[in-house]
């Protein structure tokens, strides 16, 4: 069954990893590659990367990618939402510790945060335009 409004937002918020996947161009399938993600419910879907990496490459060439996250435990749920760039900028501190926090223990987040180099990454954003979605525990 699709997820309702709330429901699907709610999902996205939690610290899954997504599959991120953007058009690799003629003749390729897309790349699809996992990322570490920021969402709250409204608003765009941050990520960072670095900014010489295949997928910014290709992110800022297509100007539109796809998320998707899932749980797999039962039930299975899933939400996968695509969207326009909405833009791209150098990363800052506090986008790094955020998105970090989501996903390492609280010990971790600061050496995490020092042994990265800043001034490689950005931060794409994209607003949610398309999304699918499905509890199939609420199948019956």
């Amino acid at each position: 069954m699709p997820l309702d409004v709330a429901a699907r937002e709610a999902f996205l918020a939690e610290p899954h990893i997504a599959s991120l996947a953007v058009e690799a161009g003629e003749g390729r399938g897309p790349l699809s590659v996992p990322v570490w993600y920021d969402y709250s419910p409204g608003g765009e879907i941050r990520f960072l990367t670095d900014g010489d990496s295949v997928k910014a490459r290709l992110i800022a060439k297509a100007g539109r990618f796809t998320m998707l996250v899932q749980r797999v435990s039962p039930t299975y749920r899933y939400v996968s939402v695509e969207g326009p760039l909405v833009r791209s900028d150098p990363t800052t501190l506090e986008d790094l510790t955020r998105i970090s926090a989501r996903y390492l223990p609280p010990d971790a987040v600061s050496g995490y945060v020092q042994g990265s180099d800043l001034h490689a990454l950005v931060t794409f954003r994209m607003r949610p335009e398309r999304w699918l979605s499905a509890d199939l525990g609420a199948l019956g």
